[in-house]
């Protein structure tokens, strides 16, 4: 019972969050929609940083255990490959996404949080691992850019005779062009 209660906790804050932002959300109004007061609140979280952390803890391990795979292998073609489809299967996971459309809403407030600063960090040191340094400039930048590209197409409006699954694939399809020349 009490991680269903975190749960509903992290889902309520995370839609507050995202469109009301973070400044603008407190405690008690994620309490009051919980239906609880805010000293129940307390006992899952002491602080909406707290909510934060929980909510970029999944988003750092996912990088950070993609990071690790992709500096005990070779840097080929073939991982770099892989290392791009495994970060589109990571997006297709709802909480995902709605993390990152929290974050991406709330830059300005989030910028010194020492979550996402760690997910920043391992985003570069993931693509520092897709390229060689002697590689040149414009190689180094498109292969960049393929990890951003699976990002691109989830923040483009398209049709709604589109469904997610055929925008991640052509995400996934233009990411892989960009990484060989």
């Amino acid at each position: 019972m009490r991680e269903d209660t975190r749960t509903r906790i992290q889902e309520i804050a995370l839609r507050l969050f995202t469109e009301q932002g973070y400044e603008a959300t407190s405690l008690r109004e994620i309490a009051e929609e919980l239906g609880v007061t805010k000293a129940a609140l307390y006992y899952h979280f002491k602080t909406k940083d707290d909510i934060v952390a929980s909510l970029a803890d999944l988003r750092v391990a996912e990088v950070e255990e993609l990071l690790e795979w992709a500096r005990t292998q070779p840097r080929s073609p073939e991982t770099r490959r892989e290392v791009v489809q495994r970060y589109a299967e990571a997006l297709r996971r709802p909480r995902y996404m709605e993390v990152a459309r929290f974050m991406e809403r709330n830059q300005t407030a989030l910028r010194d949080h020492p979550k996402i600063v760690r997910i920043r960090e391992a985003m570069l040191e993931l693509v520092n691992e897709m390229s060689d340094p002697d590689d040149p400039l414009p190689l180094r930048i498109g292969r960049s850019l393929s990890l951003f590209a699976l990002h691109a197409g989830k923040w483009m409006p398209h049709e709604e005779s589109v469904s997610e699954d055929e925008v991640l694939e052509a995400s996934l399809e233009v990411a892989l062009r960009l990484l060989e020349p």
